[in-house]
């Protein structure tokens, strides 16, 4: 009696065998890495470019997928109630229910996806020339259901934004570095990069307080002495005050074979960049290098000076910080034990909210302004308040500028709790 249902049984199992396809190959699809699979379809393999022209229409793709699953789970379902009915009567319809549950859960849908979720690209080039057929075969149904999709998407009113947000790629470039693909360096440069055209001048200027400047009435020897000091290749030149800066002095015009050159300190220099605070870094990198220049002059507006971006100043926010031989090495942010830190009051306050795990936003680019702005007055040493679980105490102020920041992280109340306990 059972070899007569043999075709049965078989059609069963072949139906089964089917929904794991269609199961392991709609996860493969949507959790595969797209970019290894153009590389490996760049590099010559057919399989690959199949299944990456496949992802590229993936609404044809996982309409096809399941249309193809719920026929065989139907399939499966009807051919084995009637089975079960067969052998054992009004019985037969609830155990067929929780037997094709099971066997459908565990063979059709969780274990085909587990593997396929372990090894995404090499299953979708697998499943990619028969799931290519099948997008063949059922075109009319595709058809159907893309003509009902879009007037769904014009009831709702929904729009297809295919491009990927900054916050989409950095969490990319993070996945990326867990992975292994690329290192800790190479991740580092690459989360610069893009976070690099939100930055603006303001943002990383050196302050007029800290600018090393030169009258357009100074001596050479003055300018000479100048670039002693400073061991700057370039310096500022103004007329009467530092609001009015008149041009760039660079020291090879000013040094010649012969010495300091004879020539009118007008006549050497060149003519300013000014740019406003909210100026683009990746704009002012264009214009830079589209004058050939190495300053910028950030004003205010009433045109007063506010400081200088320089290109190293662009660079460094790309590359990291660039010493060279001059260059005195402070660590602007030290972990003197595990709750507590010395931190330099020109730090940025958003590199401060970054470490601190802190949401919050201020008018003043510096965690010195953001102290400043936050008490409403110019501290004095050992001024202090807490806030968002840190007591924060001012070290050091200089010419009242902020020089000096401890930071010591306070115990949570549930941690006093437990303690107590």
């Amino acid at each position: 009696m059972l070899s007569n249902e043999l075709p049965s049984i078989l059609i069963m199992l072949f139906c089964i065998m089917m929904s794991a396809y269609f199961s392991a190959t709609e996860t493969a699809f949507s959790s595969m890495n797209s970019i290894r699979l153009k590389v490996l379809a760049d590099s010559g393999n057919r399989r690959a470019q199949l299944a990456a022209r496949l992802a590229e229409n993936y609404d044809k793709l996982i309409s096809t997928i399941l249309i193809g699953n719920n026929i065989v789970n139907i399939a499966v379902s009807s051919i084995a109630t009637l089975l079960f009915v067969k052998f054992y009567g009004d019985m037969g319809a609830t155990l067929s229910t929780v037997v094709v549950t099971i066997v459908v859960l565990i063979f059709g849908e969780i274990t085909p996806k587990s593997v396929a979720k372990d090894f995404p690209e090499k299953f979708a080039m697998f499943s990619a020339p028969l799931i290519n057929l099948l997008i063949i075969i059922l075109t009319p149904l595709n058809f159907l259901f893309s003509q009902w999709k879009k007037l769904i998407s014009k009831l709702l009113k929904t729009k297809e934004d295919s491009k990927m947000s900054p916050e989409e790629l950095m969490m990319l470039l993070e996945e990326a570095q867990r992975d292994g693909s690329i290192d800790k360096d190479e991740g580092a440069l690459l989360k610069n990069a893009v976070e690099f055209r939100d930055l603006e001048a303001q943002d990383i200027l050196t302050p007029r307080v800290d600018l090393i400047a030169v009258s357009v009435d100074s001596t050479k020897e003055e300018i000479a002495q100048s670039f002693t000091e400073s061991h700057f290749s370039r310096l500022l030149v103004y007329d009467d005050d530092i609001d009015k800066v008149v041009g760039v002095i660079h020291q090879k015009d000013f040094y010649t074979g012969n010495g300091v050159t004879q020539k009118p300190i007008r006549d050497i220099i060149t003519p300013p960049i000014f740019i406003h605070p909210t100026e683009k870094v990746n704009d002012l990198l264009k214009l830079l290098q589209s004058h050939q220049s190495h300053i910028a002059v950030v004003i205010d507006e009433y045109g007063g000076t506010l400081g200088i971006v320089t290109m190293e100043d662009i660079l460094e926010e790309l590359v990291g910080e660039i010493w060279d031989e001059h260059d005195e090495q402070e660590e602007s942010f030290q972990q003197l034990d595990d709750h507590t830190y010395l931190i330099d009051g020109d730090l940025t306050f958003d590199d401060f909210c970054s470490y601190f795990h802190i949401e919050d936003e201020a008018d003043s680019v510096s965690l010195g302004g953001w102290i400043m702005e936050r008490m409403g007055k110019v501290p004095v040493d050992g001024d202090s308040f807490e806030y968002s679980g840190l007591s924060i105490k001012v070290e050091e102020v200089s010419s009242n500028r902020i020089q000096k920041v401890r930071v010591t992280k306070l115990e949570q109340p549930q941690e006093e709790e437990k303690s107590d306990k």
